[in-house]
């Protein structure tokens, strides 16, 4: 094996079983309900169903993100062991946890000057930063070195796509992403907005479409469009989704029907707390490899 770590956040939205059987370190975000701090653990804390519904009551619900004493106590862990460190952050459009990694590599560089920490900003979010993490255990397993691995992602991390789409807009309005006029319309006329990821890594929405079932079915001609190959793309495809199984597994049954050579079956994963506490339900998110955003 490489003499190397390679970890990420619970961001990523994968689980900790995958995580372990791939060979990635992660590190926790947090986050606030009323006042009581939480883990965001894969829902070991709160269940998606447990959280969603202490929203929806009402719970006061705010994250926060990995310290850089945190990242520090973990770096060192795996410098003092003599082995260097590939961090990869949460898109830094929507999260300052690429700097706090930056401040804990930048003091253990005096400390460790035979060992390395590379810090790479994914510019990506949910089971979209978890695809690229895929990516990275793959090519580490090949043998790719820690600084070759930090340069293609670098070169090639805005290749992975994430379209998605909310049939439930009450975090989006409480969270003044949407104002509230525009929320009532939204509602009355059952609009379902669909968003992706820019190439600075925040959050954009693209179109308004009406009703769920054209949401759909609206991501699955974004992943025609965009495709790696287009309709013979044969790279792997990911789904999160906040408390909706339902719709997630029609868009799975939706891209295994029009992709015929992906690569294995399409995977689900639960949006984790940091980002749900954003979306709230009603949330699903389609993540594959295309052409770089722009």
């Amino acid at each position: 094996m490489p003499g190397y770590v390679l970890s990420c956040c619970s961001t990523a939205d994968l689980t900790h079983d995958w995580l372990e059987r791939r060979n990635i370190n992660y590190l926790e975000f947090n986050y606030f309900l009323d006042g009581v701090p939480c883990k965001d653990d894969f829902g070991a804390t709160n269940s998606p169903a447990e959280l969603y519904a202490k929203m929806l009551a009402g719970a006061d619900a705010k994250t926060s993100q990995i310290s850089a004493g945190d990242y520090l106590a973990s770096f060192e862990q795996s410098l003092a062991a003599g082995l260097d460190v590939v961090h990869v952050t949460l898109s830094s459009g929507i999260s300052g946890t690429y700097n706090s990694a930056c401040a804990a590599r930048d003091q253990l560089a005096e400390k460790y000057p035979d060992r390395h920490v590379y810090v790479v900003d994914s510019l990506a979010a949910s089971s979209g930063y978890g695809l690229l993490m895929d990516r990275l255990a793959d090519l580490r397993d090949e043998g790719m070195s820690a600084p070759e691995l930090v340069a293609w992602a670098e070169e090639h991390k805005g290749e992975v796509q994430h379209w998605f789409f909310s049939s439930d807009l009450t975090f989006f309005i409480r969270g003044g992403r949407i104002s509230k006029a525009a929320g009532l319309v939204g509602g009355m006329l059952k609009i379902c907005p669909v968003m992706d990821v820019a190439p600075d890594g925040s959050l954009a929405v693209k179109e308004k479409i009406r009703t769920k079932t054209k949401a759909e079915k609206r991501v699955i001609e974004k992943m025609v469009e965009l495709a790696e190959g287009g309709l013979d793309y044969s790279g792997k495809c990911f789904i999160s989704h906040s408390e909706c199984p339902e719709d997630a597994r029609e868009v799975a049954r939706m891209v295994e029907g029009t992709f015929p050579k992906l690569d294995g079956k399409v995977e689900v994963f639960d949006i984790g707390a940091t980002i749900g506490v954003h979306t709230g339900p009603g949330t699903v998110a389609l993540f594959f490899w295309g052409q770089k955003r722009a």
